[in-house]
């Protein structure tokens, strides 16, 4: 492959993505999974633990305050790079805080902290997000995602894998948490070098602004809800997949646990980070829409390695290589997938657009586990990893009939409008706002229960009604927007 195809690797700009990227993953783990086996160490009861799972909701609803950052500038270093500077500071230090506790004796206050980190770490997800979006050009966004990707998944390898261990045998846990807090400086040292995106797109002029016209922006372009619909459904047939994998290898093939966590996890972390890259290169050649329909056959081809393993003898080989090929195929899917999600915001509302579709995003993967291991029970592993192949075509059809959008933002790096049925879609935006607020009073009364402050019966209910309602809504929209094209098409 020609060496201008790397060229980008070799600027300033790719050093500071990787920093900023492995800052963006590096508290993930430190208010989940290694929290969690601190706490287990400490013999702590599972309620609790199961109690802090919760402050992972911040990186949910991040969207919820994305608006503040959009519509403020700190007073220093320019509205992306001021509030990077801040949470990356707040973070160090509520980090090293954390090494001042203990578990056994200080739980609250652990729980304030974990909250605090999780609020902070999302707050520098929605800046970091919006920075890359203002400060990249189109044909830079890809490598530009595979890069900023390989910094988040070698944090979580620093503050998963590589934290138990220090804690284990070098450090104890609270200096390992001190470390981790060290981990921080390089990562500010990277934001002061790091360009400020251009002033000349203005920041909305009020809060109201800041909250209301992101939503009138994107809700008011072509094809806009057969795009969302796009973002739930292009990693869904990845998601099926992944869900249940390590189940699968240990139950479903009959391999020991240690078997799987040397493929899963480090051969598959290092195709996941070399498919990624390798995605990243390739789209300097192709186009957005060319590079998501590739990468998306590849995604959905790759699960049908999971169920060759379901119907043929165990094999080593054949499970590492299935793992290969899937994480191989995701990692070059997710690189195209971020691109996207960065050429469909507008730059006077990065932050709110990137957070409110990234979560949009997280749907598929979040809800898809339920339904998965249902449809194991029902149907066995082979039937369910060859619907999981087939779960990737809405996606790809979606992405067709797109095409003409997502080629026009492309190019242009402009939105087309929309000009029919103003009405019909005023009704499904309506319904879809309602169905979002059924979801935040689940939310809101789902963390008085955990709190003991309430006891409601009725949220597993609650919450199906509210997610029912708002896809009802983007199905509405998605079903206006295909009217609109043939509409288009005819005339």
């Amino acid at each position: 492959m020609p060496n201008h195809y790397f060229r980008f690797f070799q600027q300033p700009k790719s050093a500071i993505l990787l920093i900023l990227g492995f800052a963006s993953g590096l508290p993930l783990a430190l208010t989940s999974g290694t929290l969690q086996a601190w706490m287990t160490v400490e013999n702590i009861d599972l309620k609790t633990i199961g109690f802090f799972s919760l402050v992972g909701q911040a990186y949910v609803f991040k969207f919820l305050w994305s608006p503040m950052m959009d519509r403020y500038t700190p007073p220093f270093l320019g509205r992306r790079r001021g509030w990077l500077l801040t949470t990356q500071v707040l973070l160090l230090l509520s980090i090293a805080a954390m090494g001042f506790l203990e578990p056994s004796s200080q739980l609250r206050w652990m729980a304030a902290l974990a909250v605090v980190i999780a609020f902070c770490s999302a707050s520098q997800d929605i800046v970091f997000d919006a920075w890359k979006t203002d400060v990249l050009p189109p044909e830079e966004r890809g490598t530009g995602a595979a890069i900023s990707v390989l910094g988040y998944r070698l944090a979580m390898l620093v503050s998963g894998g590589l934290a138990l261990w220090l804690a284990d045998q070098w450090l104890g846990w609270q200096a390992m948490y001190w470390l981790m807090a060290a981990l921080m400086i390089p990562c500010i040292i990277a934001t002061l070098f790091a360009p400020e995106p251009s002033d000349v797109i203005p920041a909305p002029k009020t809060l109201e602004q800041a909250v209301a016209e992101p939503l009138r922006d994107f809700f008011g372009r072509n094809n806009a809800w057969l795009i969302l619909l796009l973002i739930v459904l292009y990693k869904l047939g990845d998601a099926f997949a992944m869900s249940l994998t390590t189940t699968f290898l240990i139950r479903g093939v009959g391999f020991d646990a240690g078997e799987v966590g040397v493929v899963n996890k480090t051969l598959g972390l290092f195709a996941t980070i070399l498919g990624a890259l390798y995605g990243g290169v390739l789209m300097q050649r192709l186009s957005l829409f060319r590079a998501l329909l590739i990468f998306g056959i590849l995604q959905g081809a790759s699960n049908a390695g999971y169920w060759l393993l379901s119907i043929t003898d165990k094999s080593m080989l054949s499970m590492g290589t299935a793992v290969f090929f899937e994480n191989l195929c995701g990692g070059m899917g997710t690189s195209a997938f971020v691109a996207l999600l960065m050429t469909l915001c507008n730059k006077s509302f990065s932050a709110t657009q990137f957070a409110l579709l990234s979560a949009l995003s997280a749907v598929g993967r979040v809800y898809v586990g339920p339904i998965a291991g249902w449809f194991v029970e029902a149907h066995g592993w082979p039937t369910f990893y060859l619907f999981s192949v087939f779960a990737a075509i809405p996606g790809l059809l979606l992405l067709l009939l797109c095409r003409q959008t997502l080629e026009y933002t492309w190019q242009s790096e402009s939105f087309m409008p929309r000009t029919e049925f103003k009405a019909g879609y005023s009704v499904a935006l309506k319904i879809l706002g309602i169905g979002c607020l059924i979801l935040g009073v689940w939310l809101l009364l789902l963390i008085l229960n955990a709190l003991d402050l309430t006891a409601f019966s009725f949220l597993t209910g609650l919450l199906e009604i509210g997610a029912l309602i708002a896809i009802f809504g983007i199905v509405l929209g998605g079903v206006l927007d295909a009217l609109a094209l043939r509409k288009t098409h005819l005339a």
